[in-house]
């Protein structure tokens, strides 16, 4: 049996398909780091900037900036001189931390991905 160019071609082609496919499963089976600013209970945290009572833009020492929402309203956040930021038993402060607004319960993340400065006249 001869190959034609046409069955080269489409030969190529399936081949070509089956590797797309391959790689597309691959990347979405890669794995996924999660955003955290680490030694944040030991400087780790330069700045922070309130978005409401529904979020949070968090910068790091290395003027990074990051945003937190929230898993609900955080009361008390938009008003508040100074907040306390609980990191876990490392230190980083990630999308399982959580932030502790002065006679308010605390106010846990429901997500923390890198961000852009936030608007100017927030906070």
């Amino acid at each position: 049996m001869r190959f034609s160019r046409w069955n080269a071609v489409c030969a190529a082609a399936v081949l070509a398909g089956s590797f797309a496919a391959h790689a597309d499963a691959a990347a979405s089976t890669a794995p996924h780091f999660a955003a955290s600013i680490p030694f944040a209970d030991h400087g780790g945290i330069y700045d922070w900037r309130p978005n409401g009572n529904n979020g949070i833009w968090v910068q790091s020492a290395q003027r990074q900036w990051f945003y937190g929402a929230f898993t609900g309203t955080c009361f008390g956040l938009d008003t508040a001189p100074r907040i306390g930021f609980v990191t876990d038993v490392t230190g980083e402060f990630d999308r399982w931390s959580s932030i502790v607004v002065p006679h308010e319960p605390r106010c846990r993340l429901s997500s923390f991905e890198p961000s852009g400065a936030p608007p100017h006249g927030v906070g």
